[in-house]
Parts: C-alpha cells; structure tokens; sequence
C-alpha cells in the first residue's frame, strides 16, 4: 500500500511538473522573437522596473504564466507600461487561463487567435479595470451550455441589459465605469462588448470604419471569431443572428475597415501597418467590394520616390482625413485595398507635395511632387461615395421575437438606472449641506451612476468658495467616472473663500491651474506627486522663469511618438517614472507639471499645443520644446456668411481651415469656438487650407479648396459659400394627404392637417437603435428653423418597436410642433414605403418630407448624418422653385 502512495505521489508531482513547464508559445522562433522584444521593453521600462517586473520573481510562477506575461511587456504600449502594474498583468492572464479551461470553446481556438484575441487586455484607448473577472463571474453560469455562436448572441444580450447608446466626448470609458453609467458612444459599447467576450474565453476585436463617405461621422462594432471564423455584430445592440446589425448596409458603402492588433501578428488578412510591436489590419473585403488603390510618386523629372509619405484620404466633417498612410517602395509606389469611391490622395517628402483624386475607374494614379508651401489654388470637384446596395433581411417573427427581449432587456437597464439620485433627493443632500440646489441637483443628476463619488466630495467640499467653478470645469464623462478622492487630490485652495465675491481672475485661476482636466485623459491624482517630488527651490524658479519647465521636460521626458500606438494619454505621474511619452501625453504632462507649480496653462483647444498665461499681457503664449519659448507671428482669418447660403455653414460640418505642417496640412479645431458669423481667430502666419463642402442626398460632396498664405500681422477675410451640389428636387412618390393618423394624444388628423399648409416631416424611427438616436441629436440643430417654418414633424414609431419603457420627453431640442403616433402593424411605413417602391424591413429610421399635396420630395433610410440639413435644403428648395 506504501508503494503504490508512493507511486501516486510521483504520478501527481510528474503531471504538476509537466503543467508547470507547459509553453504558452509553442513555435520556438516565435518564442525567441518575443523574449527579445521583452528584453528590449524592460530596458525602456527601467524606471519603473520594481512595479512591473517584480512579479516575474514570484516563485509560483509557471512557464505559461511567464510566458504569457513576456508576450504583453513586449508589445503593450507605453500608457500600460506607465501605469499599471505587474499584478494587474498576472491577474488579466490568469483570467484569461481560467476562461480558456472553464468553457468547452477554449479548447478549439488556435494559439495565435488566443493570444492575439482573448488574452490581450486593451481593445482601445480606454482605462484598464478587471472588467474581465466581474464580467466573467456574471457572465459564466449564462453561456455555460451553449455553443459558441449562441454564446455569441447571448453575450450581446447582457451587454445590452447593462449598456444602451448615447453620445458623449472622444475618451473611452473603462468597461467598468461604462457599467456603472449604462451607456456610452459607439467606441466605448465596442470596447465594452469585446471586453465581454474575451471575459469568457472568446476571441473578438473591435472594428472601426474610422469616416464613412457617405456621411459624416465614424462608427466602431465587434467581430467575435467563432468556429473558425468571424462574424460581426453590432455591440450592445442584439440581432437574433450573426452578421445582421442596423449598419449592414451603410457599411457596403465603407472606404476603410480596420483594427489594431497587439503584437506580433502573422494572419493573413491584409495589413495597414506593419511595425515590431502592432499592425493595423484591413478589414473591408469581410464586408463590400473593394478595388485595389494604386499610387505612383515621381519627382519633377519623371523619377519614382521612394520614402514619400502617401495618405489616402476620405471626405468626412469637411476635412479630408486619412483612413491609410503608406510610405512609398523604391519604385515610388504605394497601394491600399479599399471601397469603390473616391479617395483624395496626397503625397510629400519634405515640403515638396501633390495630390490628386482617386476613382473606381483609375487603375493607378500619378502624383507629381513639385508644388510647394506658398502656392495659391483654388479648386472645386466632386468626391462621389459608393452607391448604396441591399442587404439581407431577418424575417418578420425573428425580428418581433427579438424586439420583446431587447424590451425586457431595456425594462432590466432602465429598473437600475432608476437607482441614480433623483431630484427631490438631491436638494435634500444640498439642503443638509448648505449647498446650492439648483448646481447640486445638475451636478449629481449629470454624474449618474457615479452621483455618489460625486455626492461625497460635494460634503467633503460644501466650503470651499471655488468648489462649484471647479466642477464647472469638468467635462460630463469625469463626473461620471472620476471617484471623489482623485477630484480631493486638486481642489486644494479655497476653504472659506466666499462664492459668492469670487473674481474673474480667482475662475480662471481655477480653470487653469486647478482644474485636473487637461485634454482628453482620465483624470487621476497628479498633484500631490509633484508638490512631493519637486524643491521648493526649483517650483520658485520656474515660476519666475517658465523655460526652465521647458528645459527640464525636454531634458528629461524621450520623445517618441511609434510606441504609445493605442494613443491613451500616458499618465503625468507615469511620463514622470517612465521617461518617456508620445507628444501628447508629453503635453499633457507639461500642462499638469505647470499647474502643480500655480502657473497658469492649458492646451490650446485649436492647435493641441501647450500654452502658458503670459503674467505681462496676459495672452496665452504657445510652448515649443525644440527651441526657446518664443511667440511665433501671427496673423488673423475672418470667416463670413458667404452670400444666400440656404443654412448656415458650421465649421466641421460645412467647413475646415488646416494649417500646412511637415508637407501636409493639418486640421484647427475651431468647432468649438466658432458659433457664428462673423468669426475672428488668430493663427500662425503660414500656409492654409479652407475646404469647403456640401453633400448631396446620394452621400456624394462638392468640395471647394482654397490654398493661401497668411502674412504676419495680415487680415484674411474669407466667405464661406456652400457649393452647389449637382442634385435638383422631384417627386419620389405620393402619399393620399386624406390619410388619417391617429396621434399619441388620442386625437385623429389628416396628412393634409399635419403640414399646416407647409409641408410634413416624417421620421418612421426605433428609438432603441444607435441610427435613430443619431435623428434625435441632429434635428435639435434645426430646430429655430423648423419651428419658423410652421410646417408639420411627426415621429411614427411602429408598434413592434415600442415598449413599456419608451417616454417620448426624454429628446430634448426637438421642435415644439412635433407630434407622436404609435403605426400599428406598420400601415403608415408601408403606405411609405409602397410610395417609394422599396423593400423596407427594418432599416430605421426612414426620414420622409411630403409636400401640401402628399408629394414625397425627400427621403433617406438608415443611418446618416445631416438629415436634419438635408430637409432644410429641401424646403428652402420648395419654396424657391414653387413646387
């Protein structure tokens, strides 16, 4: 008996033995490649050697584990490096380990799908949290038992129980705060979605279509591989089958699908970019037709240029943006698969540049590198997008089964959200605390699913005079996923301040050195690392002297800007330990640097750059770290109305002005800053490009470019005159104007009723989808003009599209003629649609303008951009040719 204990013993020890010494990367070249890399990443990483390596020292650690932890070091970008530890690293492998083990799916996924899908933790630019182990633990039990498309399907479902779209700013919540809040933009549901499936051990990679073409806007989704292939989805929006999402059709019309891939990736899908740490992969055949783009870059002898940089560009916000940039072969050439539009292409080495549009029917384009900073051009040509196509339909009774769940899953989201602070609680709180009610109750209701984060400091806070101006100065998202200690580590002035006396000079004073927001970061608890880490000797210096800051950050922090390629902002306290940040981050840091010393500095909202407030005149002075800090000349562009512009131009939807930069230009953000007309700004003197454009109902734009110099101490003044886009009106199709609606109100009306003698709007919509939603933040932009106008709006949302739960109040903006209608049984859409003589299923919304006598003038289907714009035109239209 003694024996055989003894051999079990052995047994055991052997098969713990050969468990422990498992590869995790199992080719042996591979594995070489990776361990250098690794050794290459701890070199640069030395300065926080002790939070991130220490955990290699651990005596249980397997060869798996230890492998697994070498593959992230080696290729995690520089914001991973900066700011988290190698705990946290250990804990996301074993999580994904134990996924792998627990669900039967794990077994059948490949090496490289594995670990370039399911282990790596980041799917964007968002905050890192242990979303995998909660939404591990939540979701296991659910997909246990079923197969992978099903557990696919299911995964989505949970994730819209917990997360619906709404849109916000450019940051990307962690999933964890996405959960506590319920909802977010696009990214940030994407991100949310992908983190849930690799929470349960199945590969997924977020996708972008970084512009659509068609219209403005981007848009980001899932693709889940399952089974030995991928499959789309949209994200936290549910279909009752793979491969069906609202965006079915628009992305037929895509000119770029991509995703980034952590590490080194050896798959066959065509690559982007290709570097020793990422690569960018080209997506777009998964979903459209697609044409090879060809490009030949000679110099002004005909000769090719090799190293040119060559950016394919789309139109979108009235930019043209860069969905691939190639560097050219030695033959000068460079090529992209992409969509069957157009694409603007520009080219440059140096500051020599071309350009030239490229079509469908161009088999190669030549640029020719010979024009110049300082050339004066005006241009006008049409970017036409790719024709819209037909997309398969669900039937009728899957999409009616599915719309019940998705309303008992918006029941389960809506029943928590109630939870958040209402508003006779929250005057309470400010009554007990002596604070305001009015701010209290926006603050608290803004905060959502963080009100009691914010709740707590607003106690902790009640006398501090520049308590409400420091809220003020953050934006929405930090109120709802910064926690009260981080917003505790800034707000250290102004205990007995009264509010009430506080000067001009005491906000900016909050704005610009208190306040912890900066760019576009999360915000964490900087301060009081450097007031602990800087003499007091050296803060008084570079307060007399800010080029002392600027010195010390350019001596100190390496520049570089391939690394951080997930582009989340470093934090300031990790470009301190590491050494190292992209530009941004760089600036970001500089930013916080000053403000821990009480100087007064910010980024510049237009240029990105970092700035500090010159004492002596107090204007805001650019800081460069090349050089000394010195003003560079300036001059001034006025933007005008152009002449009997049917609306009126907004800059990023009609219009651009981008500055010319290391041989290309690049894009002012002024969006902000410009609400009207006449518009004055100060640039840099140099060189310029104003870009144009308006967009015809097909997707297609007519762009007017106007190249120029601005001198300095020189006054440009520009009109923007929307082009006229080669499009007219005529009838689409009639709808019988004695059509009697029956409205939400119980009141009965005929079409003929509802245009007072103007017209009609219709807008058929699903108000639980992403596109409908889209509707409802574009017509508030139209809204002044609606309401003059007179005319009808109804919204018309069928009955297999409404639940319990829909509350029209809840879209603000709209115009105060806007009436509702539940369309039973569709009968008004399809009327509609049978007037259109489409196959309409479940494509919403369907936007329609019918004129006094039922003619159809206008209409889109699906998701769009502009719409309310396009109605515009089409009424201004109307009336100016009678019809």
């Amino acid at each position: 008996m003694k024996r055989i204990s003894t051999f079990l013993l052995v047994i055991v020890f052997m098969f713990s033995a050969c468990s422990s010494d498992k590869h995790f990367l199992k080719d042996e070249e591979y594995r070489e490649q990776v361990h250098a890399q690794f050794l290459k990443r701890k070199k640069l990483a030395a300065g926080r050697s002790l939070e991130l390596f220490k955990v290699f020292d651990k005596p249980d650690l397997t060869m798996e584990q230890r492998e697994a932890l070498e593959f992230l070091y080696a290729y995690m970008p520089l914001s991973d490096l900066a700011d988290y530890d190698g705990n946290y690293f250990l804990g996301q492998v074993d999580a994904a380990f134990n996924a792998r083990e627990y669900f039967d799916w794990g077994k059948t996924i490949p090496d490289d799908i594995f670990r370039h899908f399911v282990l790596v933790y980041r799917v964007n630019n968002e905050n890192l949290d242990t979303a995998r182990q909660v939404f591990f633990e939540e979701l296991k039990d659910r997909v246990k038992n079923l197969s992978m498309e099903q557990a696919v399907l299911e995964v989505n479902h949970w994730c819209h129980e917990k997360v619906t779209y709404r849109g916000t700013d450019g940051r990307t919540s962690s999933p964890l705060a996405l959960l506590r809040t319920s909802w977010g933009r696009c990214g940030e549901e994407s991100t949310f979605t992908t983190a849930a499936l690799r929470a349960v051990g199945i590969p997924a990679r977020q996708c972008y279509t970084p512009r659509w073409v068609h219209t403005d806007d981007n848009h980001a989704w899932v693709e889940a591989w399952v089974d030995g292939k991928w499959h789309y989805i949209g994200a936290c929006e549910p279909e009752a089958e793979l491969d069906v999402a609202w965006f079915s059709a628009p992305v037929k019309r895509a000119m770029m699908v991509h995703t980034n891939v952590f590490g080194l990736y050896n798959g066959p899908e065509e690559k982007n970019v290709q570097t020793e740490l990422y690569s960018v992969i080209n997506l777009l055949g998964n979903y459209t037709e697609t044409r090879n783009v060809k490009v030949k870059v000679v110099d002004e002898k005909g000769l090719p240029v090799e190293g040119a940089t060559v950016k394919f560009n789309v139109y979108n916000y009235a930019e043209f943006y860069p969905v691939a940039t190639i560097t050219t072969n030695t033959g000068g050439e460079a090529s992209i698969v992409s969509g069957m539009g157009d694409l603007f292409v520009w080219a440059n080495k140096g500051d020599l540049y071309g350009c030239i549009k490229s079509s469908p029917k161009d088999a190669e384009v030549l640029i020719n590198l010979q024009d110049k900073q300082g050339d004066s051009l005006e241009e006008t040509f049409v970017m036409q997008a790719p024709v819209e196509q037909t997309v398969k339909e669900l039937p009728a009774e899957k999409i009616a089964e599915n719309a019940k769940r998705l309303a008992y899953e918006d029941s389960i989201r809506n029943a928590y959200m109630a939870t958040f602070i209402n508003e006779a609680d929250a005057r309470e709180f400010a009554k007990d605390n002596g604070l305001d009610s009015d701010k209290t109750w926006d603050l608290l209701f803004r905060s959502q699913g963080n009100w009691k984060e914010i709740s707590a400091f607003l106690a902790a806070q009640k006398d501090n005079g520049f308590l409400y101006p420091f809220m003020l100065s953050l934006k929405d998202k930090d109120l709802r996923d910064t926690p009260a200690g981080y917003l505790a580590d800034h707000l250290i002035e102004g205990d007995g301040v009264n509010f009430n006396a506080i000067t001009e000079r005491e906000i900016r004073y909050v704005q610009s050195v208190l306040s912890p927001r900066i760019a576009l970061e999360l915000i964490r608890p900087w301060r009081s690392f450097f007031k602990k880490n800087f003499s007091e000797d050296f803060i008084n210096k570079s307060r007399s002297d800010i080029q002392h800051v600027v010195n010390y950050v350019r001596d100190s922090i390496k520049l570089d800007d391939s690394q951080n390629y997930f582009k989340c902002p470093v934090s300031p306290q990790g470009v301190y330990e590491l050494k190292m940040a992209d530009s941004q981050s760089r600036n970001i840091f500089f930013v916080a640097f000053c403000r821990s010393m009480d100087i007064i500095s910010r980024i510049d909202p237009a240029t990105g750059r970092p700035q500090y407030l010159k004492a002596e005149t107090g204007t805001w002075t650019d800081v460069f770290f090349d050089k000394q800090v010195e003003e560079k000349p300036k001059g001034v562009v006025v933007f005008n109305n152009g002449k009997d512009n049917i609306v009126k131009p907004g800059y990023s939807t009609h219009y651009t002005l981008a500055r010319f930069d290391n041989g290309s230009f690049t894009t002012l953000d002024y969006e902000d800053q410009i609400k009207g007309f006449p518009a004055k700004v100060p640039v840099d003197a140099g060189y310029y490009r104003l870009i144009i454009g308006a967009r015809a109902n097909d997707g297609s734009v007519t762009v007017n470019t106007k190249y120029f110099s601005v001198k300095k101490n020189e006054t440009i003044s520009l009109d923007i005159k929307l082009p006229e886009v080669e499009t007219g009106i005529q009838v689409q199709g009639i709808v019988d104007p004695n059509t009697i609606i029956s409205l939400k109100d119980g009141s009965k009306k005929t079409i003929k009723e509802l245009t007072n003698k103007k017209g009609l709007v219709i807008c058929f919509a699903d108000p639980g989808k992403e596109p409908t939603k889209h509707i409802f933040q574009d017509l508030p932009a139209v809204q002044q003009f609606l309401e003059s106008w007179e005319g009808g709006v109804l919204f018309a949302v069928p009955d297999d599209k409404l639940s319990s739960a829909f509350d029209p109040s809840v879209f603000k903006g709209l115009p105060k003629q806007s009436l509702w209608m539940a369309d039973d049984n569709r009968t008004l859409l399809n009327t509609v649609a049978g007037a259109l003589q489409i196959n309409f299923s479940d494509n919403f919304p369907l936007m329609i303008y019918l004129s006094t006598n039922g003619g159809i003038l206008y209409s889109s289907q699906g998701y769009k951009i502009g719409i309310g714009e396009e109605i515009v035109k089409t009424i201004e239209l109307e009336k100016s040719t009678g019809r």
